[in-house]
């Protein structure tokens, strides 16, 4: 069996193909599925995606038409993907339901931290050989308090390392995670969390509930030297507010490693195009902003379980087996 691999990073490339390896032949694209790209997928029964893939009606209408029969996406989200259009075309759809926390939790406090210490500005400055400290002033995590919305496995990693930090604890979720409870963390509702806390980290899915909860009324809520950190879904925040607060002098720090117009951008060399994205590129420009690009599970730990599971993912479909990674079931549309 020889399996389609879209959107394939260098670093990841000689990962699948040591997974694979004495299994199924893996054929690697650093290209993204999208409609322009679906056709190269003709003849392939198994395609492999990445998160930033298009698997909207008509690119899965395409995949299924060229005999396509398993999309095994290698991440956790899939909000990306038309799950409804799947099943009607019969589809099997499967993602990894899990990988190591910590990375992403521990690039969240990468990326506040940078901005709360103003590293990216040091690091420019002693670079020209500017050994000052305006403009550098930072502050003290122990003793603030830090807000974490979605308390799951990633947010409850953030938590451990915010206690490790000596923080105050504030949660907000659909349930009570025990082992934030345990680390001293109050459940209170968002609007207080938002009001009273130095730092706002967010760690749930992206989903129409969640969509621009970070809108302009919750960012209006926030204290105006708060610190707002998003490594989950670009989505989760209303992009265009908060280009808004930030011209008005507000926030401490904003560090981003999603944007909710990502796709077609991130994971891409645009350096010689320039990108037509005016809110982006505003963004950006604030030196209280950090912007990565979607790298926050980037570690060879985490892309190791991502790929592992996704062998096992193709293994469960090719045996004909059920697993909690599966989101659309093979079977027959109507």
């Amino acid at each position: 069996m020889e399996i389609l691999a879209f959107g394939v990073q260098s670093d990841e490339k000689p990962l699948i193909e040591r997974a694979f390896a004495g299994k199924h032949e893996v054929r690697c694209l650093d290209v993204f599925l999208n409609r322009d790209t679906a056709p190269i997928a003709a003849g392939y029964e198994i395609v492999s995606t990445s998160v930033n893939a298009d698997l909207g009606g008509a690119v899965l209408q395409t995949l299924a038409a060229g005999g396509t029969q398993l999309i095994a996406q290698r991440s956790t989200g899939f909000n990306n993907i038309d799950l409804d259009v799947a099943e009607r075309l019969a589809l099997r759809v499967s993602r990894v339901s899990y990988y190591s926390p910590y990375s992403v939790a521990e690039f969240a406090w990468t990326l506040a931290m940078a901005v709360n210490r103003r590293v990216i500005r040091a690091a420019g400055r002693t670079r020209d050989f500017d050994f000052r400290l305006d403009g550098l002033l930072g502050r003290d995590m122990h003793g603030r308090t830090v807000g974490v919305i979605g308390t799951g496995k990633i947010g409850e990693a953030f938590t451990r390392i915010a206690h490790g930090f000596g923080m105050k604890l504030l949660g907000w979720d659909v349930a009570e995670n025990p082992a934030c409870v345990e680390l001293g963390m109050r459940y209170v509702d968002k609007e207080r969390l938002l009001a009273e806390s130095d730092l706002v980290s967010l760690h749930v899915p992206l989903l129409p509930p969640t969509h621009h909860l970070i809108d302009k009324d919750a960012l209006a809520l926030m204290k105006d030297d708060a610190i707002l950190v998003n490594s989950s879904r670009g989505g989760l925040v209303d992009t265009s507010a908060l280009v808004g607060e930030l011209r008005a002098g507000r926030f401490l720090g904003v560090g981003l490693d999603v944007y909710e117009a990502e796709a077609g951008l991130f994971f891409l060399d645009k350096s010689l195009e320039g990108v037509d994205d005016d809110t982006l590129a505003r963004l950006v420009t604030f030196p209280n902003v950090i912007v990565t690009s979607h790298q926050a599970y980037y570690t060879e730990d985490a892309v190791g379980q991502i790929i592992d599971a996704t062998v096992r993912n193709v293994d469960d479909y090719l045996a004909g087996r059920h697993s909690d990674n599966v989101l659309v079931p093979a079977r027959p549309g109507p």
